[in-house]
């Protein structure tokens, strides 16, 4: 498998943009972050993250016992989500104070689409699912509820508000990566999966981004401190919502 065409939010591929990354990667301060700020917002949020570790969906994914049903719409679900989340990126990227920070975001925000959708027609062919299906499907109700955060406080929050609300699910399906890759899949599709996100190089994307933010919290007021926690555990828990939607085939009630 050739992770670097598939990770989620991935750095620019490694040859011909090996270069812009380094640079990127440099200027972003990652080598020197000391994980402060971001280090207590993930310890503010173990609890969650524990939590989506326990859920069934992933881990029956592990497991390769996983109903097909519920990872084709998880995936589903996770195309309109993505398509909102690089819409969100790309605003958080223009608020940037830094040009390498907004440099490095919206990178990641075209890099998201392109080798997500490496990812997904790959799974939809192996799944007998066309993209005319993929496009009459609405997004279920937490999908719709995360992606309109997203998109809204990107537009009303300051830089730092908005790259806390994005950060879960980079870093949320990192940890869940390197935790499933301990156990594997039998299943190859749930096995890809896992490899894709457990990836070295999208733990490098990860780190960045943490870097990022741990510099944005040091220069950030107190509120602002205040709302980058508030939006990060808001969003961790939709992380926990948007597998739990998947497992149970949420739809929108009444009358689906």
């Amino acid at each position: 498998m050739q992770h670097g065409s598939d990770f989620r939010f991935s750095c620019p591929k490694r040859g011909s943009h090996a270069i812009f990354f380094l640079w990127c990667f440099f200027l972003s301060g990652v080598l020197a972050a000391d994980g402060g700020f971001t280090r207590e917002l993930w310890n503010s949020n173990r609890d969650i993250y524990e939590r989506i570790l326990q859920h069934p969906f992933l881990k029956e994914l592990s497991e390769g016992t996983l109903r097909r049903d519920a990872f084709a719409f998880y995936m589903i679900q996770d195309a309109h989500y993505l398509r909102e989340f690089s819409r969100s990126l790309n605003i958080t990227a223009s608020k940037a104070p830094r040009e390498d920070w907004a440099a490095l975001l919206s990178t990641h925000a075209a890099d998201t689409l392109r080798y997500e959708r490496q990812l997904h027609e790959t799974v939809f062919k192996e799944y007998g699912i066309s993209e005319t299906q993929v496009q009459a499907t609405e997004p279920a109700p937490e999908a719709f509820a995360y992606t309109s955060f997203l998109v809204a406080n990107a537009h009303t929050g300051s830089f730092g508000e908005s790259l806390a609300a994005l950060l879960p699910c980079y870093w949320i399906y990192w940890e869940v990566g390197k935790e499933l890759k301990k156990r594997g899949s039998r299943d190859p599709v749930y096995q890809r999966w896992i490899e894709t996100y457990s990836a070295e190089e999208y733990g490098e994307a990860v780190r960045a981004v943490l870097a990022i933010l741990d510099e944005a919290g040091k220069e950030a007021t107190p509120a602002e401190r205040q709302k980058m926690k508030e939006n990060f555990r808001r969003t961790s828990r939709y992380e926990w919502m948007f597998w739990d939607s998947a497992y149970h085939l949420r739809k929108w009630p009444p009358g689906n």
